[in-house]
């Protein structure tokens, strides 16, 4: 291996491990209810979307009828997404909104994103 390359794998092992280092501690600090890929999805939907159904959401993001009801009560349960049942003749139906909480957790997520993808790029 030449001088030149010698020299510079140090310095950018050194930025490597910086970059690594501020991802770490920038997920640690990520809200991992919403982060998970299902989650963020039912977030999203909900936050360009007054409402939507079961069904609607079950379609839009490609869930089965378990993972879609899973995923939703972990949000409920943490405030961030309301659900409001009721039925149109005999047939249930199961509306989902976001909440203000919920609302205030995509954007302090999306926020700690855009400052990590910032950090990055700096690099």
């Amino acid at each position: 291996m030449g001088d030149a390359k010698r020299a510079q794998q140090p310095a950018t092992s050194s930025v490597l491990r910086s970059v690594a280092g501020a991802a770490d501690d920038a997920a640690a600090e990520l809200d991992r209810l919403i982060h998970e890929r299902v989650r963020l999805g039912i977030v999203s939907a909900l936050a360009v979307n007054t409402s939507l159904s079961f069904n609607e959401l079950k379609s839009m993001l490609g869930l089965t009828d378990g993972n879609l009801s899973v995923h939703a009560r972990k949000l409920e349960e943490a405030g961030y997404v309301e659900c409001a049942k009721s039925f149109e003749g005999r047939t249930p139906r199961t509306e989902f909104s976001l909440t203000a909480a919920g609302r205030g957790a995509l954007e302090a997520y999306l926020n700690h994103m855009e400052a990590l993808i910032h950090a990055v790029r700096e690099r």
